[in-house]
């Protein structure tokens, strides 16, 4: 891991450990991969302003919700981390907690939520996806709460599935599906599969469980997720979980500032500009193109975070000059599991700080409250045109 010296090594070491199923789950996007594409593109034309002699002595520490964390990157929930690498989720809240980072617990993760508050002993949130009927829901809130989760992520944004076509053409569908050509993929990847297939620990949704029983298959679970999807749910099931969560709540997913303001009027204390990683609508703006005119739309001290292509400490900085006090991490810490369990996670948030700690030194700028649209050069011009996706 030492020899990575950005995420996009780390992105190559993890194709080389992976199965090309599991590889192209977590590094691919909906249909076309427009919008997977577009999150990249628009940070890439976002330009920022060096500045002399005014960033010598940085301090990245950031205040969200009360809590003070040693870096504005928080990282973002993401589902079946366990594929990747034995207890993936573990690993990474360990990393997250050793770096002074937040950590988001998925519905979707292969550790439970409770074993995650046992073992590690930091600041979490957990995300719920509002699935099924109320009552999966609030008993999922409930536990939450026992188990010491300080803030509640409710995503909005894939009440039904996107079209993932690697994952379609694949047959994936949160569980791998044996074939001639898997296994002879799996057999040619032989640390994965002596570690995840055959090490005894294949992964499953263990939050889930109490919902079907200790008996159920991996196979059960996984097709429980796929039955309790939901697109009836509405603004007035936002202001039922609200009302049954009593800490912050944020919403994700959003990419209309009107919907950032519905949100806040439900109960919302922050918002999370989203497009879930280009997984699901594509053709979908990029985030960081939408971001000023939410942030515009939010002047009410509501905590605005972004994900969706960060791979730079610079990422960071351009997302917070644009109005978001800080950013989720997606696939950035994901690749670095896969490439190497908890050391490839560790090296990717290090990679991170130092990237953004160097970027604040170069723009003049001593801590991320302070950055703004001054930091950034053309801004006008490179929101508009293809940065839209």
């Amino acid at each position: 891991m030492k020899h990575a010296v950005n995420i996009d090594d780390l992105r190559r070491l993890a194709r080389a450990r992976l199965p090309r199923v599991v590889f192209d789950y977590l590094d691919g996007g909906a249909e076309d991969e427009t919008t997977l594409r577009a999150n990249r593109q628009a940070l890439d034309d976002l330009r920022l302003t060096p500045r002399l002699l005014g960033g010598g002595h940085v301090d990245l520490s950031t205040e969200i919700f009360g809590q003070r964390y040693a870096a504005p990157f928080l990282i973002g929930p993401t589902g079946l981390n366990g594929i990747y690498w034995p207890d993936g989720d573990l690993h990474i809240a360990a990393a997250a907690a050793e770096a002074g980072i937040g950590f988001t617990l998925s519905t979707a993760s292969n550790t439970s939520m409770e074993t995650i508050a046992e073992r590690v002993a930091a600041p979490r949130w957990f995300q719920l996806y509002p699935w099924g009927k109320p009552d999966f829901s609030q008993a999922l809130i409930e536990r939450a709460e026992v188990a010491g989760y300080s803030a509640l992520i409710l995503t909005l944004d894939s009440l039904v599935g996107g079209k993932r076509e690697r994952d379609l053409r694949h047959g994936f569908s949160h569980e791998i599906r044996m074939s001639a050509q898997v296994v002879l993929d799996g057999l040619l990847h032989p640390r994965w599969l002596a570690s995840v297939w055959l090490g005894g620990k294949r992964p499953r949704f263990e939050n889930l469980e109490r919902f079907l029983g200790k008996g159920a298959s991996n196979a059960e679970l996984a097709d429980f997720t796929r039955s309790q999807r939901n697109p009836q749910f509405s603004w007035d099931d936002v202001r039922r979980i609200r009302k049954q969560w009593s800490g912050p709540l944020l919403i994700k997913g959003i990419i209309c500032p009107e919907d950032a303001r519905l949100a806040r009027q439900a109960g919302a204390d922050g918002i999370v500009v989203s497009n879930h990683g280009g997984r699901q609508l594509d053709g979908a703006p990029a985030t960081v193109s939408v971001l000023e005119r939410i942030a515009d739309q939010l002047e009410d001290g509501a905590t605005l975070l972004l994900d969706g292509g960060i791979r730079r400490g610079s990422d960071v900085v351009k997302a917070m000059a644009l109005g978001a006090h800080g950013v989720l991490l997606g696939r950035a810490p994901l690749y670095g599991l896969a490439a190497g369990g908890r050391e490839g996670v560790d090296r990717a948030l290090a990679i991170l700080a130092d990237e953004m700690e160097r970027t604040m030194i170069l723009i003049g700028c001593e801590r991320p409250r302070e950055l703004g649209r001054q930091h950034l050069a053309g801004v006008e011009r490179a929101l508009s045109g293809k940065a839209l996706g």
